[in-house]
Order: structure tokens, then sequence, then C-alpha cells
């Protein structure tokens, strides 16, 4: 096995813990976490591909740097939604969300 191929087994590995988090999961901010994950995932899929890639730009480098800028914007109103959803419902359970109301 090569060191991409690894790479990308645990990056495959990764992407699955977080999507089966999203997925199964009820809680809030266990879901963030799987996005998390899932961020985190690619971003070792940008660095092992620039690694291990034919060029040697900092393209990935800089994929990533982006990729973990969205993560922080993306964390941050997720957190926001998470205290609100928390103060209407006094869980965050997201079945309780399933409706919309002003």
């Amino acid at each position: 096995m090569s060191p991409l191929q690894a790479y990308l087994a645990v990056s495959a590995i990764l992407f699955a813990i977080g999507f089966a988090g999203v997925i199964t999961r009820k809680n809030a901010i266990i879901v963030l976490m799987g996005i998390e994950l899932m961020l985190n995932a690619a971003n070792l899929n940008f660095v092992a591909f620039w690694r291990f890639g034919p060029g040697s730009g900092i393209d990935g480098y800089i994929f990533v740097l982006f990729s973990i800028a969205i993560a922080a914007a993306e964390s941050a109103v997720g957190l926001a939604l998470v205290i609100l959803i928390y103060r209407h419902f006094k869980s965050t359970n997201l079945e309780l969300t399933n409706r919309l109301r002003g």
C-alpha cells in the first residue's frame, strides 16, 4: 500500500464516521462534530494530494486554509443556532425543530 493510499483510507474512515454521526444522531452538537470530521477528512485529502501530486506548488495548503476558515465560520454560526435552539426548546434534540414558527 502506497502512502497516498494510506492517507486516503484514513480520510475515508474519518469521513464515514462523520457522516454516520450526522445521519444517526439527534443531538445538534454531535451533528456539528460530525460535520467537522467530514471537513477534516477533506483537508487530509487536500494535503495528501498536494504532497504526493506531480506539482510542487502550495495549492493544497491554500485549499486547506480556505477550508479551515470556512469551518471556523460554520462552527460559529452552528453554535449560535444550537444556543438559540436550546433557549427556545430547552433541549439540543433536533427532532424538536421539525416545525417552523414565527
